[in-house]
């Protein structure tokens, strides 16, 4: 609620949200764009040679995934090193992918993100370099 005196009396003017929901409509919204994206283009997860996906929370990751049935090695996870660096985790686990030789030329590559707001988005990329 806006900020007025009574709202900040009360503690209703702080932005609250229910955590068990945003992880369940996070995992939900990654799998069905990751799907959808690769039906559109008619290819499946074994095509893709690495997701990588924003770093908000490991366990929405791996719930994701899972869902979409790509294996471990396919998934770049690095937010034990970073922790969420909100618009930052895609760059920094591409640069991590590209560094340790997970990321090569002629990849498959599919990035995802659901963020804040409930925003989300996929895109899918022939890695070039």
């Amino acid at each position: 609620m806006p900020a007025t005196k009574e709202t900040v009396e009360q503690r209703l003017h702080f932005v609250k949200q229910d955590g068990a929901q945003v992880f369940k409509y996070a995992v939900r919204k990654m799998e069905e764009l990751c799907a959808a994206l690769l039906a559109k283009h008619n290819l499946t997860v074994k095509d893709v040679k690495l997701l990588i996906p924003h770093q908000a929370n490991r366990r929405i990751i791996t719930g994701a995934t899972e869902r979409l049935g790509m294996t471990p090695e396919q998934v770049v996870i690095n937010i034990n090193r970073f922790g969420n660096t909100t618009a930052a985790t895609i760059p920094l686990a591409t640069q991590d992918a590209i560094e340790c030789g997970q990321l090569k030329k002629g990849d498959l590559v599919m990035f995802a993100a659901v963020g804040a707001g409930f925003t989300s988005g996929v895109n899918l990329w022939r890695w070039a370099y």
